[in-house]
């Protein structure tokens, strides 16, 4: 709904009158409550309402509609129901002033009303009679109110924070009656098993009425939120544009607590760039459809401040779900009358589910929750822009919901998820009820009988990873006659001689080439093990999408066991602290204590043209990236590399410590075979512990492939770990997440004294890379998925995530099989070889790392190496463009701000390798 306030409109009947016995009331020496004012007017905008909940001499609930320039309102005191049976009392009083509406506090005793007042919710509404009618101004839906009230009868529909779609009040019998019934009708938003009261606190304030009784801060998680107290808000000049994210595709829905799932709305992506009086709209793929949706420019220049969304721009059919096809017969419209009329034919709606900028701050590196409670406080759902409704933990029960209302399905965010621009990840997931996807047309086969004129199927492409496309399917079902005669038509346009993909298996016959400029949505069963769809049906053209966006989804696993979210708060704090200058501290960390001592002391010193590194710079470091790394350390017995007098002062290794622990350090006590012994390993599972390992100068940090929880494919596994080798050899600690692929490259740069390892050198560098390709390209064959890191010295470490059904013979196996194969096509650039002089000028390929109780460089762990290089995970394509130096104490906290961890999703990312062993 558009709504315009008209000059001149009328107050109200008796609204000054009402007004005036507002006032006789009150005393406004001695209550805070507002006095009656000339409030000004809005100038546009829609109407509002509040819900006020007042513990007077008795508790009830205030219901207060905006209309001619006052509140109109009824106590109601039982409060409003979601239960259309429910027909809660509504008594009519006086008008109030508008300033009311943001009135809490307490009103003192021995004055009218005397008690607690909250705002227990708040946000817009429109009139509703006749159900579903649409006001073109501001005055109409005031009208609507007024000739409502005279005839006894007013409906409206709200957009609040609680309360949401088609209520009434209705007077019960007798013309002067004050006696009103408040019923909400039945709709979507109808829920007799939900007893709403119970969320009792303050929208506004996040108070309760006995916070404000007793005179207690309300919780801060309902504070209002600012930008610039947001964990990872960095002040930053107003972006010129912003690509937005994108989820993954997964098979099935799921539940857990550390996400959350929205509905998948079937629109058109768009980010909203509000800026003083501009404002623009994006699509994802970059271009401006701001003077195609004017009404929607007009209702996002309403929220008059500097902030960026991000939301979807849906058409809705006639029982309120969105229609991707109403909104295709506005989105391609480009005559300003044409729009005009489409916004009265085919209105549209701005669903909002993201901030991503706001007064001056960069909200990209914020977790989602705090993003979504910035949201919360600064848009209020309207008729033309709406917040998506979220939900915690329950994603299967969400899903089927939203399938039921008819909806495409949901989708699932990671609760503390950063928002990473034009990158699709697995901290967002999409579950659709039918498997569906873009695709690119190719070409077409001959149509025959009836078909003859147009087509027999068309011929569909996707791109890969190295932007090449690649055949995958013919889809010939799913046409209508409308839609055969008009694809044709565009082919014929687009045919060439060259053929966009290679061939096409001759089992799909005859195909006459386009150029691949056309994008469809198609849906199937599934997709086969060759790389084909499993019964395509084809579901429309997608004429909002370009062809670069038609990626071949590969459907990621269901997520069940998640890295518990980032401690930002935590980090920020400790930050704080290390900025004060001072030798020694003691650090508050998440309620514990860590005495840190010599913070100056240089841990490595500047070298190669790198700074210096102290002990205070590695424990910033270490909180920094702590977000990150502590997923790769969770649950893993630690080797240490300590060295208390820096890099180049002794150094040794501890896997053992069992004394003088903080209370706040988890460990496991297991067998170790060397010794014959039971011993306490430390395991690093928060940030507390992160911290003291730095202070206690543990400079690396070397994590088990195998973890001792066994969530969520090791409850076959056994849990005890002492004792004697039969024990650990059935448990969880003999059953890796990883095969390991050490690449270590042997090429000396001439700089080494005798008998030294080979020093970092890039043509070393260069060669590893290419290995490492050559082995990515082997596990591809084998559909498998590889993560790769720097080692943060000479060379790289790849990790195949598996399944803990293998044992660490069983890993070292397959990594060895793999690493004979890799052998046979490069024998001169690889080796095995256990003999140290036979590996000369060649990349070692060590499939002997995959043993229990070895280990090797965590992910974001420093090394020993003279730069402080860090251990970081790459993204494949970033292989031969960065350099291991690139990475150290100083600049790596950057990389993780600006891309994330690549490695982020990697025990989600399990392979079943038994096909490879044979078993």
């Amino acid at each position: 709904m558009v709504v315009r306030r008209e000059k001149g409109a009328p107050t109200g009947s008796g609204g000054s009158s009402e007004l005036e016995k507002y006032a006789e009331k009150r005393d406004f020496q001695k209550t805070p409550e507002p006095a009656p004012g000339v409030a000004p007017r809005d100038d546009g905008g829609p109407l509002r309402f509040v819900v006020q909940k007042h513990a007077a001499r008795r508790m009830h609930y205030d219901l207060r509609l905006e209309a001619d320039g006052v509140l109109k309102s009824w106590a109601v005191p039982k409060g409003p129901s979601l239960d259309p049976a429910e027909k809660r009392l509504a008594v009519h009083v006086e008008d109030h002033p508008l300033d009311y509406a943001g009135f809490e506090g307490v009103i003192p005793k021995g004055e009218y009303g005397a008690g607690e007042v909250i705002v227990w919710d708040t946000g817009t509404y429109v009139p509703d009679e006749p159900r579903g009618a649409e006001f073109e101004s501001r005055a109409q839906a005031e009208q609507a109110i007024r000739e409502g009230e005279a005839a006894g009868k007013i409906a409206v529909r709200f957009f609040g924070q609680k309360l949401h779609g088609s209520w009434a009040l209705v007077r019960m019998k007798g013309a002067d009656s004050k006696d009103w019934l408040l019923i909400k009708h039945s709709d979507d938003f109808a829920d007799p098993d939900q007893d709403i009261l119970r969320n009792e606190r303050s929208v506004l304030s996040g108070a309760s009425v006995g916070d404000i009784r007793s005179g207690r801060t309300p919780d801060p998680e309902y504070q209002t939120v600012h930008p610039e107290a947001l964990s990872g808000a960095r002040a930053s000049p107003f972006p010129s544009d912003l690509a937005p994210m994108l989820p993954s595709l997964t098979e099935k829905a799921f539940s857990h607590p550390d996400w959350i799932f929205e509905p998948k709305l079937d629109g058109i992506r768009a980010i909203a760039l509000l800026q003083e009086d501009s404002v623009r709209l994006l699509t994802r793929a970059g271009n401006d459809a701001t003077s195609r949706y004017p009404a929607l420019e007009h209702d996002l220049a309403k929220l008059d401040r500097e902030i960026v969304l991000d939301g979807e721009i849906v058409a809705l059919d006639d029982s309120g779900r969105p229609s991707f096809e109403r909104l295709q017969q506005r989105m391609h419209l480009a005559r300003p009358a044409d729009i005009r009329r489409a916004d009265q034919t085919v209105p549209i709606v701005y669903f909002v589910f993201d901030v991503l900028y706001a007064d001056g701050y960069d909200l990209r590196r914020v977790p989602l929750q705090q993003r979504r409670r910035l949201l919360e406080s600064s848009v209020t759902s309207s008729e033309r822009i709406r917040l998506v409704e979220s939900f915690a933990e329950d994603g299967e029960t969400a899903f089927e919901a939203f399938v039921g209302f008819g909806l495409e399905g949901i989708i699932a965010k990671r609760a503390d998820s950063l928002y990473e621009p034009g990158r699709r990840t697995q901290a967002w997931l999409k579950v659709k009820a039918t498997l569906s996807d873009d695709f690119v047309v190719v070409g077409w086969t001959p149509g025959v009988g009836a078909r003859a004129p147009t087509f027999g199927a068309l011929a569909l492409a996707t791109f890969d990873s190295e932007h090449n496309l690649r055949f995958v399917s013919t889809v010939g079902s799913g046409f209508d006659d409308r839609m055969l005669q008009e694809l044709r038509q565009r082919l014929d346009a687009l045919v060439t001689n060259e053929a966009p993909v290679g061939e096409a298996p001759a089992s799909y016959g005859p195909i006459k080439w386009v150029r691949p400029e056309l994008v469809v949505e198609v849906k199937f069963n599934q997709w086969t093990e060759d790389g084909r769809l499993r019964a395509p049906v084809f579901m429309r053209l997608r004429d909002d999408k370009v062809p670069a966006e038609a990626v071949g989804s590969v459907l990621s696993p269901a997520p069940v066991e998640v890295a518990p979210p980032p401690a930002t708060a935590g980090v920020q704090l400790v930050m704080e602290q290390l900025d004060i200058r001072g030798e020694n501290a003691v650090l508050e960390v998440d309620g514990h204590q860590i005495k840190c001592t010599h913070l100056d002391k240089v841990f490595w010193p500047a070298a190669n043209g790198h700074p210096q590194v102290t002990k205070r710079d590695l424990l910033k470091y270490l909180a920094q990236v702590s977000p990150y790394m502590l997923t790769h350390l969770k649950d893993r017995p630690l080797t240490l590399v300590r060295c208390p007098d820096g890099m180049l002062g002794e150094r040794f290794y501890q896997k053992h410590i069992e004394l003088g622990l903080p209370k706040f350090v988890d460990t496991v006590r297991l067998y170790a075979e060397h010794t014959d012994k039971d011993g306490e390993y430390v395991m690093c599972n928060n940030l507390a512990t992160l911290l003291w390992l730095g202070q206690v100068a543990a400079l690396e940090l070397h994590p088990q492939y195998a973890r001792v929880s066994p969530e969520p494919d090791g409850y076959h596994l056994g849990t005890d770990f002492v004792g004697s080798e039969e024990a650990i050899e059935a448990s969880l600690l003999n059953y890796p997440d990883f095969v390991v692929f050490d690449l270590d490259p042997y090429i000396y740069s001439g700089d080494e004294a005798k008998g030294e390892e080979p020093a970092l050198n890039r043509i070393a560098y260069e060669r590893t890379c290419e290995v490492a390709g050559w082995v990515k390209e082997l596990l591809d064959s084998l559909k498998l998925t590889a993560f790769v890191k720097t080692s943060g010295k000479t060379g790289l470490h790849v990790f195949v995530p598996i399944l803990r059904q293998l044992d660490y013979d069983a890993a070292r196996s397959a990594c060895e099989t793999i690493g004979r194969f890799l052998l046979r096509s490069h024998s001169k650039e690889v080796t095995m070889d256990w003999t140290v002089n036979k590996r000369t000028g060649k990349i070692f390929f060590d499939h002997n790392q995959n043993v229990r109780g070895k280990t090797l460089s965590a992910a974001f762990s420093p090394r020993l190496a003279p730069e402080a290089s860090v251990s970081v995970p790459l993204r494949w394509e970033e292989l031969g463009k960065v350099y291991p130096t690139d990475f150290t104490v100083h600049t790596a906290p950057a990389r993780m701000i600006e891309h994330g961890d690549p490695w982020a999703a990697i025990l989600d990312a399990k392979n079943d390798i038994h096909g490879l062993l044979g078993s």
